[in-house]
């Protein structure tokens, strides 16, 4: 297991990918000054974004049908736990977009190569608490 998107695990019988880029931002607000340089005042975390990006042939390695699964997970707006291969939790993250194109295809259109990529977003601790207080009061009312 390479890691687990909700309950999505990347594998090789799913998607295996071969590279995982992260861009972490910061702001730093602006002020102009005569005669001076900019002052800058950080004012806190900027985006955090992931892009997991490979390809599958589903012939040998990899199943076609979990983009859709995906696809499906993104549909819901939800945001996903992202645990690693280690077990270290990463927080919540939502699915922005999945790209994939098909080539080297069999005669009857399957493709024999998958290449794709996916770019998840960081949706902050906050949103931690309320998917724990939504938790809680389900398994209260069962």
């Amino acid at each position: 297991m390479l890691m687990t998107l909700g309950l999505f695990v990347f594998s090789i019988n799913t998607l295996s990918y071969q590279s995982l880029q992260r861009t972490t931002s910061w702001r730093h607000n602006s002020q102009n000054r005569i005669g001076n340089t900019p002052s800058y005042q950080y004012t806190g975390p900027g985006e955090d974004n992931q892009t997991l990006s490979g390809w599958i042939a589903p012939e040998l390695a990899g199943d076609a049908l979990s983009l859709n699964q995906l696809r499906q997970m993104a549909d819901t707006g939800e945001p996903y736990v992202i645990v690693d291969g280690k077990g270290i939790v990463h927080g919540l993250w939502v699915i922005k977009q999945i790209t994939e194109t098909r080539t080297l295809f069999f005669p009857n259109g399957e493709a024999k190569r998958i290449e794709f990529s996916i770019n998840l977003a960081h949706v902050g601790n906050d949103r931690i608490n309320q998917v724990s207080l939504v938790t809680n009061a389900l398994s209260l009312l069962s």
